[in-house]
């Protein structure tokens, strides 16, 4: 492929990277504690302990909770609270959340740092559940189910946001697909403590989400793409 045609396949992708990204890298900092999850007509508000990250809040600033992107409302001594508008209740897990239970903390990404997971908008696709969990001496395989339009734009090998955390997708079928966790991912996330038939988050990687919508733009009206399309796009 020519440098030429990389370019002009890819302008579109990069400048939609420009404007709406650059926010999370599925890279968790810390975890919060929940100290309450009030539940209105509409929304909620959500109540957070951020005793590690307090010195550093600040209102307006937008983090992702177990991978939903969520503004600081309000802080007050170590708790911080956030609204939960009703679309987020509905696409996440974020309503199911309990007293005490821990969620995973990524702060926006600033311009400059360093990209360790991979580009992560905070807006979930779907909600998974834990459908087995497997331990080795080394790591622990666990497989998730969600709809099939979610798993669509999955690939082997490619990267997925699981309550915020950045993985790589080991095995995938319709509807179903596993990671790996190493023994730090397990101790530092919720992950570690994630049973069958919990709920979680998932986003996604955005580039298969960007190609899977360029790709069916350009399919001609017999639903098929041909070789000379992908060629004008700059695929080959």
């Amino acid at each position: 492929m020519s440098l030429e045609c990389a370019i002009k396949g890819r302008g579109h992708l990069m400048k939609f990277l420009n404007i709406h990204l650059f926010m999370f890298t599925g890279m968790i900092e810390s975890m919060a504690i929940v100290k309450n999850l009030s539940l209105k007509a509409g929304g909620g508000v959500l109540f957070l302990d951020f005793s590690g990250l307090r010195n550093d809040l600040v209102l307006g600033e937008s983090i992702a909770i177990n991978g939903a992107c969520l503004t600081v409302r309000e802080i007050s001594g170590t708790i911080a609270n956030f609204d939960i508008s009703g679309e987020t209740l509905k696409k996440t897990a974020l309503g199911k959340l309990q007293h005490a239970e821990k969620v995973n903390i990524e702060r926006a990404l600033k311009m400059g740092d360093r990209l360790g997971g991979h580009f992560v908008t905070g807006h979930v696709d779907g909600i998974g559940m834990v459908k087995e969990k497997k331990q080795s001496a080394d790591q622990c395989t666990i497989s998730f189910s969600i709809e099939k339009k979610v798993t669509d734009m999955m690939i082997e090998k490619g990267s997925v946001a699981i309550d915020g955390i950045s993985l790589t997708i080991v095995d995938l079928a319709d509807g179903l697909f596993s990671v790996a966790l190493i023994p730090y991912t397990l101790a530092a996330t919720t992950l570690g403590f994630r049973k069958i038939g919990d709920l979680v988050n998932i986003e996604t990687d955005l580039m298969g989400k960007w190609i899977k919508r360029h790709l069916a733009n350009i399919q001609d009206k017999k639903g098929s793409i041909t070789q000379e399309q992908l060629i004008e796009q700059g695929f080959f």
